[in-house]
């Protein structure tokens, strides 16, 4: 960074990326703001400035050496931040740079996993250190346990045309414990201390109404009449479900609430399409299968226009995919058991083709190129019409 860029800083003072501290912090303070920043989106903490952006200074010659050794022995992982020494005004500040962490999560040398959350870092809940696993893929939610259940809460009769087709043998002809032991070892059912659960996925995929413990699961539609989410809605609806009668619900809701102008090609009459089927059956799969479920405060949204459908996803990409990555088809299966399942339900391959597939359908369906972006904690696609 150059003077120019330290001073702007400075001046618009601490946020969700800038750190202000002075030379006399504490090593364990330290260590907690740099592992927030590395279990977050990374960020700039600047030590010899005071909270009110007051240039203090810092006078110790060997900072940087102290600085690497507390990244070493009081983050684990050991973190390995930029450093640069910036002169303004005749005093020296240090400018520690955190890169977003891909060890995720990592914690201080007292066991703590800190989240920075605006201009300040908080231990992480339950909710958001189970996403931290998730993001280094240390954990996949979608073959963890759900509580108070059991296998009264899974359609044997889905499960048993499921064996039969993919399995060739008949559920029917084994014995309860073989049953048990049998989706247990396909992860539809967990074992946790002689205890068994369904698992996320499971009810997902063969629960009898899997909204009821996972009130995560379903999507909201809504169709506005506009381009904008405050003009006149035209229809609303929420699906739930397994995610495969999901998926077929909403290509009828969709489906419906699309105008199908017609052209003449010769002597026939042909129906154009906005969007191409097999656009929307993917877009819809793809948000269904890839979503962040361990957020369990929103449903996916589906937000339909008139010049464009919007796909929202709980959650950020996983790992290390990036929106570039998936231009190319890399991916990452947040969920392993979904996908493992919605491929050989024929809903899904897992040769990443999903997104290229998309680009390259829009573009030849005369549309403007499909945007991928994340906003805040979600992944959102928006499909242009053609």
């Amino acid at each position: 960074m150059k003077q120019d860029e330290i001073r702007k800083i400075i001046k618009n003072g601490e946020n969700s990326y800038i750190e202000f501290k002075e030379e006399g912090i504490k090593p364990k303070d330290l260590a907690e703001e740099i592992v927030s920043f590395a279990n977050s989106e990374g960020g700039t903490i600047l030590i010899g400035v005071d909270d009110d952006g007051n240039i203090k200074g810092v006078s110790d010659l060997l900072i940087e050496e102290k600085i690497m050794n507390i990244c070493r022995n009081n983050c684990i992982p050991n973190i390995v931040p930029d450093f640069q020494s910036i002169d303004i005004e005749g005093k020296t500040i240090a400018v520690v740079t955190v890169h977003k962490g891909l060890n995720k999560p990592y914690y201080t040398a007292d066991y703590k996993y800190y989240i920075r959350v605006g201009t300040t870092k908080r231990i992480a809940s339950r909710e958001e250190l189970l996403r931290l696993f998730e993001a280094n893929g240390a954990l996949h939610f979608d073959i963890s346990p759900v509580e108070d259940t059991s296998i009264r809460d899974l359609n044997i009769d889905v499960i048993r045309d499921y064996f039969m087709k993919y399995n060739a043998f008949d559920l029917y002809d084994e014995s309860n414990e073989a049953t048990e032991r049998i989706l247990i070892n396909a992860d539809i059912l967990k074992e946790v201390n002689r205890r068994v659960f369904c698992s996320v996925g499971g009810l997902m995929i063969f629960g009898k109404e899997p909204e009821k413990r996972l009130p995560q699961n379903g999507v909201s539609f809504a169709h506005f009449k506009g381009t904008e989410i405050t003009d006149e809605l035209v229809d609303k609806k929420v699906v739930t479900g397994r995610i495969q009668d999901i998926a077929e619900q909403l290509m009828v809701i969709l489906k419906n609430n699309m105008k199908t102008p017609s052209v003449i090609n010769g002597l026939r009459r042909e129906e154009k399409k906005e969007y191409p089927s097999l656009v929307l059956r993917e877009a819809i799969v793809n948000t269904l299968v890839h979503r962040n479920y361990s957020i369990t405060g929103s449903k996916i949204r589906i937000l339909m226009f008139d010049d464009r459908i919007e796909f929202h996803s709980p959650g950020r990409l996983p790992n290390t995919v990036t929106v570039e990555k998936m231009k190319i088809g890399i991916s990452y299966a947040r969920n392993p058991f979904l996908v493992k399942y919605m491929e050989n339900l024929r809903y899904i391959d897992q040769l990443g083709r999903g997104i290229p597939m998309i680009l390259k359908s829009m573009k030849g369906a005369g549309a403007k190129e499909p945007l991928l972006q994340e906003v805040g904690e979600e992944f959102i696609l928006t499909l242009y019409k053609a």
